[in-house]
C-alpha cells in the first residue's frame, strides 16, 4: 500500500471514529436495573431501569401496554397526585421530553429506593463530569481531525483554532453564562434532598464549583501542551489517536469509581442499615431483597468502535513514521 492509500485509510478509520463519538455522547452508555417482588413483571418489565448517558442519568422504563397490571391497578398508584408515589415526571411545571408521560419516573423511584438504604440521590453522581462532558467530546473530537491530516502545519492550525474555539465557548458557557453557578445550585438542592445539613451542603457545594474551574483549566494546559508536543515531536502525533481511543476505558474507570463512591457513603437517614458495599459494574447482584443488572448499552459499543477506528489508524500511522523518518 502506498502513502497516498495508507494516508486514505487513516483519514477515512478517523472520520468513522468522530461519527461514533458524536453518536455515543447522545446515546446513553450504560443501563442498570432493579427488581423485586413489589415491582411485578406485569407492571415493569424491566424492572426500575435507569440509562447513563455521559451528561445526565436518564428515565429507563418503558410504558406498559393496556391490560397490564400497571396499566390496570399499580399506575394508578404510581400517577396519583394524593399519594406518596405521585410521579414528579407529570408536574404540569416540568419541561422537557417527560412532560405528559405515562410511565413511572424511575430515577425518582430509584432515588426513593436507594434513600431507604441511605445513599446519595443519583444526581448528585459525576457533578463535575456531566456538565464539562461536551467540552471534552469537542477536545476528543479536534484531536481526532488533527489526526486524520498528514501534514504537520495543517495539523497544527486544525489544533489552534478547534482548541480556542472549544476554550472560549466553555468559558462563556460556563462562567460568563453563569451555567456553573447554575450547576452548582442543582447539585446543592439534590444533596440537600435527604439530607439536611445546609453548611455541609454548602461547602459541598464549593467543592463542584472549584473542582470544575480546575477541571476548565486543566483542559486548557492539556489543549496548550498538545499543540507544542505536535509541533515539537513528530512521534507525539500519535496521542492525537491514542488518547481519545482510550474513551471506553475512561468511562469504566469513572463509573465504577462513583459506583465505589455511592456503595460506600451511605449516610443515617437510612431506614435499613446496609454494610458497605460495591454495586455491580457488570452483570447482576443482589442487595436486600433486590436483584440488580448492570450492563453496557449502544452506546459503549460505539465507544469501542472508536477504539478499534483509531487503534488501526494509529498503527498505520506509526508504521508511516518508521518508514518515512524525515517525511512530514
Amino acid at each position: 500500500m502506498n502513502t497516498k492509500n495508507e494516508n486514505g485509510l487513516v483519514a477515512l478509520l478517523a472520520l468513522a471514529a468522530l461519527a461514533a463519538l458524536v453518536l455515543a455522547y447522545f446515546l446513553p452508555i450504560w443501563w442498570v436495573s432493579l427488581t423485586a417482588p413489589n415491582y411485578p413483571p406485569d407492571a415493569f418489565p424491566d424492572g426500575i431501569r435507569i440509562h447513563f448517558h455521559f451528561d445526565k442519568v436518564a428515565n429507563g422504563c418503558k410504558v406498559a401496554g393496556k391490560g397490564s397490571q400497571m396499566a390496570g391497578e399499580i399506575i394508578q398508584g404510581d400517577l396519583s397526585h394524593d399519594t406518596e408515589r405521585w410521579n414528579p415526571i407529570l408536574n404540569p411545571e416540568k419541561k422537557g421530553i417527560d412532560v405528559g408521560a405515562k410511565g413511572l419516573d424511575c430515577v425518582h423511584e430509584m432515588n426513593t429506593i436507594n434513600h431507604y438504604v441511605g445513599m446519595f440521590p443519583i444526581e448528585t453522581g459525576a457533578p463535575v463530569e456531566r456538565p464539562l462532558a461536551k467540552f471534552f467530546f469537542a477536545f476528543f473530537a479536534v484531536m481526532i481531525l488533527a489526526f486524520a491530516l498528514p501534514r504537520r502545519n495543517p495539523r497544527l492550525i486544525l489544533l489552534g483554532a478547534g482548541f480556542a474555539a472549544i476554550a472560549l465557548w466553555m468559558l462563556i458557557d460556563q462562567l460568563m453564562l453563569g451555567k456553573l453557578d447554575a450547576h452548582v445550585q442543582v447539585y446543592m438542592h439534590e444533596s440537600g434532598r435527604f439530607f439536611k445539613d445546609p453548611e455541609r451542603v454548602a461547602s459541598w457545594g464549593d467543592n463542584v464549583r472549584l473542582l470544575s474551574q480546575v477541571a476548565m483549566f486543566g483542559l486548557i494546559a492539556s489543549m496548550v501542551f498538545v499543540v507544542v508536543g505536535v509541533a515539537k515531536w513528530r512521534n507525539f502525533q500519535l496521542l492525537l489517536a491514542l488518547v481519545p481511543a482510550l474513551l471506553p476505558l475512561y468511562f469504566l474507570v469513572t463509573y465504577s469509581g462513583w459506583l465505589w463512591f455511592f456503595g460506600h457513603n451511605l449516610h443515617d437517614w437510612a431506614a435499613f442499615t446496609v454494610k458497605p458495599f460495591m454495586p455491580t459494574v457488570f452483570g447482576e447482584g443482589k442487595v436486600a431483597q433486590f436483584s440488580t443488572y448492570s450492563y453496557p448499552t449502544w452506546g459503549y459499543a460505539l465507544l469501542l468502535l472508536i477504539f478499534v477506528s483509531l487503534m488501526l489508524a494509529l498503527l498505520i500511522r506509526r508504521k508511516q513514521l518508521r518508514e518515512y523518518p524525515e517525511r512530514e
